[in-house]
């Protein structure tokens, strides 16, 4: 079930960061896998800034589309040359 859920989670996630970092589309594995990343990154950078949105599933929502859209920025500086 923790897995359904996380990969529930994931694409939620991808999905909400690719419509705010917009012209950024992976296809809908590729939005699970930017999803699933996103809350890694969010999960190993809230803590060490000193903040939490919960443990929530909406909690974890918004903390991996946070993570998920800093990453999709890295990807699009790195891939686009920095162009927005």
């Amino acid at each position: 079930m923790g897995i359904l859920v996380m990969i529930l989670v994931g694409l939620v996630a991808g999905w909400l960061a690719g419509k705010i970092v917009q012209g950024t589309g992976f296809g809908l594995i590729g939005d699970i896998v930017i999803g699933i990343v996103g809350a890694v990154i969010a999960g190993f950078l809230f803590p060490r800034l000193g903040f939490s949105l919960g443990g929530e599933i909406i909690g974890a929502i918004i903390s991996a589309t946070i993570g998920a859209v800093l990453l999709l920025v890295i990807i699009r500086l790195v891939k686009g040359g920095g162009k927005w």
